[in-house]
């Protein structure tokens, strides 16, 4: 766990040091998509540096991290669908899903894309279920669908709050900027963790 805590609190401040250049938005769309598939930060955390930023742009940004977040997610479907030899089993290896693949088989049976949509919307760690979902060959269609409902109102819900409380929340933020750093971190490893009970 403390090792795990280390590099995912590196990544975060690496993910965060880019709303500070001028390739902010790229690194948005590029954050969304990767974390759809193998990266394993979410884009949340760039997506509030942002909007925070510049508040009147923050649906602007929800847009972009949507946008990206779901061709990522399709890339995640098409690794598991083609490539799961190649690309996929390593992914799933590297998290340390192994036990949970074959089961997410019958979870997937019993709630089919409720899974999608709930990991899209909760921190649970989407690009898992996007590999497993080709893997298993969801109905791509309804997976797109619950993709990019999920998506959509989890970046748009962040870009509504930070857009209608922009100045209190970025002096909240600025506040505690330590212990929301932590806490971020914690939610994000319980991800882990609630995917694996769900697939157990």
């Amino acid at each position: 766990m403390d090792r795990n805590w280390h590099i995912l609190r590196r990544l975060y401040d690496w993910v965060l040091h880019w709303a500070h250049t001028p390739y902010g938005v790229w690194a948005l769309f590029i954050l969304a998509f990767t974390e759809s598939s193998f990266f394993p930060i979410p884009p949340d955390v760039l997506l509030i540096a942002l909007a925070i930023s510049i508040p009147a742009k923050s649906f602007r940004y929800a847009l972009i991290c949507s946008i990206g977040s779901v061709i990522g997610g399709l890339f995640g479907y098409l690794i598991g669908y083609g490539l799961m030899d190649i690309v996929g089993f390593p992914i799933i290896n590297f998290y340390d899903m192994q036990e949970q693949y074959e089961k997410l088989r019958h979870s997937y049976e019993k709630y089919d894309v409720l899974i999608v949509f709930i990991a899209a919307f909760t921190p649970i760690p989407y690009k898992l279920i996007t590999i497993t979902a080709g893997a298993f060959q969801i109905n791509i269609i309804t997976f797109t669908i619950a993709s990019l409902v999920g998506r959509s109102l989890r970046f748009f819900l962040v870009a509504w709050l930070i857009h209608k409380f922009g100045k209190r929340i970025s002096k909240f933020i600025d506040k505690y900027f330590n212990i929301l750093s932590v806490i971020f971190v914690i939610l994000l490893i319980a991800g882990y963790v609630v995917i694996k009970k769900l697939a157990g």
